[in-house]
């Protein structure tokens, strides 16, 4: 009969050979769940290396032979890309910028005044989430066509600073509600504004959130594709995400040459997140401890 420390040892064997299991079971699924999100990575670039004519060869050419490099290159020169890639830039940086700088305002108000009916409005306000863009697409256009800003980059960047976004204003106002109210009392016994309080003491500390906001903000602006095409009509006034379909026309589509210029419009996504992706992280779990 085995004594009691060595079934003990059994026991706790048997525990870590579970857990070893486990272990090896959830990082196996998570290892195939990131290989399903990473094949129309795949498929895009290897379709961009291929020659023309080769994304429809069954069963598909997985590995491009023989490769073609210079299409980058191509898809570069067949577009006025400098022009779109300004229009993006400028889009972008200018309309993420309103986002988060006026949300970040807008979200002071309801998380750290007091006035009537702040719950109401707020409730009014996370409500619009449900209205679909398509719908106030048509008064839009009617408006900016009235205001002369058809065929100009101000529909797709004003907008972004008068309120910031529904989802934005939520996000950081539940980072806000985070934030002790003991920081804003200080700040007023030593005569602090409201204005004062929200630029010199909560905006330093809401980095995480804000960097959120940046991050959602600019790949939303960078890959709009509506926006763009509804208030913009010439090529001057382009964007990239509009301009990539120059290259597909009624007698024909270089499709390698599209997903070419996609990996293009794709690089500053992928730097963006990279470089930032650890305060967006911690920005989105953060922004889900309000009222402890």
């Amino acid at each position: 009969m085995a004594s009691a420390p060595t079934r003990q040892a059994w026991l706790h064997g048997g525990r870590m050979a579970q857990t070893t299991a486990a272990v090896a079971l959830w990082h196996l699924l998570l290892f195939g769940g990131a290989l399903v999100s990473l094949f129309p990575l795949f498929w895009l670039v290897s379709t961009a290396l291929k020659l023309d004519g080769r994304e429809w060869l069954f069963p598909p050419e997985w590995i491009p032979n023989p490769a073609r490099p210079e299409n980058f290159l191509d898809a570069w020169r067949e577009l006025p890309a400098l022009l779109f890639l300004r229009n993006s830039t400028a889009v972008a940086l200018l309309a993420t910028a309103g986002n988060v700088l006026a949300a970040s305002f807008v979200a002071f108000g309801f998380a750290r005044l007091r006035f009537v009916g702040r719950d109401f409005w707020f409730l009014v306000l996370v409500s619009t989430l449900m209205l679909p863009s398509v719908v106030t697409l048509i008064p839009t256009f009617i408006l900016f066509r009235y205001l002369h800003w058809f065929d100009t980059l101000l529909p797709l960047i004003v907008p972004s600073w008068l309120g910031g976004g529904a989802f934005n204003v939520f996000l950081i106002r539940q980072f806000y509600a985070t934030l002790p109210m003991e920081l804003d009392e200080a700040a007023r016994v030593d005569g602090a504004s409201s204005f004062w309080i929200y630029w010199r003491v909560l905006l330093p500390l809401s980095g995480p959130a804000l960097a959120a906001v940046a991050i959602f903000g600019f790949i939303h602006h960078w890959n709009d594709f509506l926006g763009p095409l509804v208030f913009t009509n010439s090529v001057e006034t382009r964007t990239l995400a509009v301009g990539l379909k120059l290259l597909q026309s009624a007698y024909g589509t270089s499709w390698n040459l599209i997903m070419a210029g996609s990996v293009w419009m794709l690089l500053p996504v992928l730097v963006l997140f990279f470089v930032a992706q650890r305060y967006f992280i911690r920005g989105i779990a953060l922004t889900g401890m309000a009222g402890r």
